[in-house]
């Protein structure tokens, strides 16, 4: 007899259907699976012959074979353990044909029967609604994930028998709403516990305004990584169709911190310095994702930059410019997305107090040394870089830190509704993923501001790129002062952000050519 099911699978972080047949003829016993499977696929044979003897329904002793449609495509991963057995099921009679027809089915089966939880369900459940099928029968974890599509009705199943007894007429258990809200996770960081630093914390809000990509230069504990693991709160509440693509990326991943819950929060990623290119861009077996994808829609914090490989720096450079990264293996090609805000802080020598002639004890060539670990090319797609001068006592013993993150973002998301408004491109569009033919019609300088832009080119050295930077970063200065037109004032403070660099970096030779 020839049963034919569907199931999924994800390629990327893309779902993608694939088709199981499944003939149970007379001959001599044996099982064969075929259509490219791995040896995880493969292994499916015993668990599903185990899983069909301890849940009571025995196992045909017959020919059969079971196709993973299409062929060319490698089939990784036990989600197509419950979808083989029940067309095995099938087969035997157990189960109504049409009813199998009507859905897709995902799902690792334990020897005892057991539906175990898996990766990935999101995007799959996403494809069987896109390709009209009516349900989608998943582990009960994973249930929630799907809750939020309309026109699938998703079905969470705890073991091989219910599974059965759903297709026979049972009725399914109840599943928790996916928008419902997550577990509390405690103390969240916020911008008013920040004492002092109103320069940084000025930057701090223009990059989240425009989407810019900024640099933190100070001494130790002068209160960089305190101010950038407080970049994610200022920045927009996600909406549910970011939720829903931070969800799925991070379902495929393995790291949603709750089942059945949609991400909630802008994700804020800090890997190690010793991070490989692999791991921070993505790849290696499977083309798993990488930090930059996880990071998506929202920050990235690279602390200590210098002490990164340098090949791991130079590989961000194209998806900073981009917001996609590539990867391409034998069998597929996958892209992913890496929309993120970069903030990465570092010293400004290897002691870290230059040029603090008090403090520090680097010699010229050490600090060029230093420094130079960072290639201009890369540096020329950081949008700001902002000096973090240390704490005064005064500063310290202050009771009062200021603004807090929920009046900071309320500026931030009236700036990007700006930027929806005029770029009509959508939220995601902010100023600084501006193309340079959206930056010729949007950024309009006023006659002074032009003036005083084209001085600081000349003065600076400016690359072509630089010089766009500086336009969008005025921008958003003017976005978050209400401004139709670039003023003078908005070119000011974008050049002093841009000019920073250069600046940080040659600032005290003479100094310590005389010492």
């Amino acid at each position: 007899m020839y049963v034919e099911l569907c199931s999924a699978s994800v390629s990327g972080i893309e779902g993608r259907i694939i088709r199981i047949e499944v003939d149970v003829s007379e001959g001599f016993p044996r099982f064969d699976l075929v259509g490219l499977p791995d040896s995880s696929v493969r292994e499916s044979v015993e668990r599903v012959r185990t899983a069909l003897r301890n849940g009571g329904y025995g196992f045909p002793y017959k020919r059969i074979t079971v196709n993973l449609s299409p062929a060319d495509l490698r089939k990784v991963g036990p989600v197509y353990d419950l979808p083989i057995a029940l067309g095995i099921l099938a087969c035997m009679g157990r189960i109504p044909l049409d009813r199998l027809q009507e859905g897709v089915f995902l799902g690792e089966l334990s020897l005892s029967g057991e539906v175990r939880a898996m990766h990935g369900v999101l995007p799959m459940a996403m494809e069987a609604q896109r390709s009209g099928f009516k349900a989608c029968y998943v582990p009960l974890e994973n249930a929630g994930e799907g809750m939020v599509l309309q026109g699938v009705r998703m079905v969470g199943v705890r073991n091989l028998g219910e599974a059965v007894d759903l297709l026979t007429g049972g009725k399914p258990p109840r599943i928790r709403n996916g928008k419902g809200k997550p577990k509390d996770p405690g103390h969240f960081p916020d911008m008013g516990e920040v004492r002092g630093q109103p320069v940084v914390k000025r930057a701090l809000e223009i990059a989240a305004a425009g989407g810019h990509n900024l640099l933190l230069v100070g001494p130790p504990g002068s209160g960089k990584s305190m101010l950038a693991e407080r970049m994610g709160t200022i920045l927009p509440v996600p909406s549910l169709e970011e939720r829903m693509e931070l969800t799925r990326i991070y379902s495929v991943a393995g790291k949603l911190e709750e089942a059945g819950v949609l991400v909630s929060r802008r994700p804020f990623r800090a890997p190690h310095q010793n991070i490989s290119a692999a791991a921070l861009l993505g790849g290696g077996r499977g083309a798993k994702l990488g930090e930059i994808t996880l990071a998506h829609q929202g920050v990235l914090f690279l602390d200590e930059l210098p002490e990164f490989r340098r090949d791991v720096l130079e590989s961000l450079r194209q998806p900073m410019e981009k917001g996609a990264v590539t990867i391409s293996r034998v069998g597929a090609v996958h892209s992913y997305p890496s929309r993120f805000l970069l903030v990465a802080a570092m010293n400004p020598c290897a002691c870290g107090y230059y040029p603090d002639l008090k403090k520090c004890g680097c010699s010229l060539g050490e600090v060029e040394r230093y420094q130079k670990r960072i290639s201009g090319p890369f540096l020329d797609r950081i949008d700001m870089v902002v000096e973090v001068r240390p704490l005064t006592f005064e500063e310290l013993a202050r009771g009062n830190g200021g603004e807090t993150s929920a009046q900071v973002r309320e500026r931030v998301v009236q700036a990007r509704h700006r930027q929806q408004v005029r770029n009509g491109v959508g939220q995601e569009r902010t100023n600084g993923a501006l193309e340079a033919e959206q930056v010729q019609k949007h950024c309009l300088l006023e006659a002074a501001a032009g003036r005083l832009l084209e001085k600081a080119f000349a003065m600076h050295g400016m690359s072509a790129r630089a010089y766009h930077k500086v336009l969008k970063v005025a921008r958003t200065i003017a976005d978050l002062d209400g401004a139709d037109a670039i003023g003078e004032r908005h070119v000011a403070e974008a050049v002093q952000y841009r000019s920073l660099d250069r600046n940080c970096w040659a600032k005290g030779h003479v100094d310590m050519e005389e010492r």
